[in-house]
């Protein structure tokens, strides 16, 4: 994957698809007991593979938004203090200094009464008032790159978008590049340049945000899209869901991770794991099968059984 500057990329997929362990490869936040067996990570022509190489770059070029900001706010320090810590190491700002500009970073993703909040602790904050204070945390460096990992998780919906609205702000201010992550293809819909699909620890597709909405080529993108309720249906309307569940990643059995969970699926999907190709310009996925492009006149996708409402389901002995 490749992300330009001042561009968004949305990597969705469900949980446990190896989302944050991207993320936190990039950044250089893996464990130590963990290796890179292949590959390269490259920033601004830099080679940065290694926790050693990408340290310098943490803070002032690089920052990560976390998904669960109690837990990775520090619970003993102030907010602002959390925030010209920062600025202290990277800047080289004063105590004073950095103290007012973490102020200055509050009152810009829009917590009201910054001065207040930054003498205030991690607890006598609001979840979305939390995840603010993350966002400070990250962009007070004017970084290059920022991963915004699961950012509005376990916030309501009108907060979630005052999120992703700060962030887009933010983003345009500085012009940095973002990727967000994140396992609904809603939230990317609107906000990313190009959107990265991934299932059981690999990218299956990835295209710009309008061509793969408008043409969904591996089953596993569309069955994604397929669950996200809709607002037009009835009431009682049966959600659909992806059959079965995903698969082990310490032990994979041969084939395609996805083949026991997708209809299409043939006797080869079981032998052998479909490479990630180029199909049409700009669009890759990695699908022996692939969905119909727009336009082409063939049958349904079987990837899931098609909606019902809920009194076409008959319940028996």
């Amino acid at each position: 994957m490749r992300v330009e500057r001042g561009a968004t990329l949305g990597v969705v997929g469900e949980s446990g698809s190896g989302k944050t362990v991207l993320a936190r490869t990039v950044m250089g936040l893996l464990p130590p007991s963990v290796t890179i067996r292949s590959g390269t990570v490259r920033f601004d022509g830099h080679d940065i593979s290694t926790t050693a190489a990408a340290r310098p770059h943490w803070g002032s070029e690089m920052a990560m938004i976390f998904q669960d900001p109690m837990s990775s706010l520090n619970p003993v320090m102030r907010a602002g203090r959390q925030i010209g810590e920062s600025l202290q190491l990277h800047r080289g700002l004063s105590r004073r200094d950095a103290d007012a500009r973490a102020v200055e970073a509050l009152r810009a993703v829009g917590i009201p009464e910054p001065e207040r909040r930054a003498r205030q602790y991690p607890h006598e904050m609001s979840g979305g008032m939390r995840q603010r204070v993350m966002i400070a945390i990250a962009l007070a460096c004017e970084p290059k790159l920022v991963f915004a990992d699961e950012p509005t998780t376990a916030l309501d919906v009108t907060v979630q978008a005052q999120i992703l609205d700060v962030l887009a702000e933010q983003q345009a201010a500085h012009g940095m590049s973002l990727v967000l992550v994140t396992h609904d293809l809603g939230v990317v819909a609107g906000r990313t340049d190009e959107i990265a699909v991934m299932y059981a620890g690999r990218v299956v597709e990835r295209a710009t945000t309008k061509e793969l909405f408008a043409s969904m080529r591996h089953p596993y993108s569309a069955a994604l899209l397929a669950s996200i309720p809709k607002l037009e249906d009835p009431k009682h309307t049966r959600l659909d869901a992806i059959p079965g569940r995903p698969p082990d990643i310490v032990a994979p059995e041969p084939g395609c991770a996805f083949a026991p969970r997708c209809s299409r699926a043939q006797p080869s999907c079981h032998t052998a794991a479909p490479a990630l190709v180029e199909g049409t310009p700009g669009h890759w996925w990695a699908c022996f099968f692939p969905l119909a492009a727009a336009g082409e006149s063939v049958e349904p996708s079987p990837v899931l059984a098609p909606r019902r409402h809920i009194s076409d389901v008959k319940v028996g002995a």
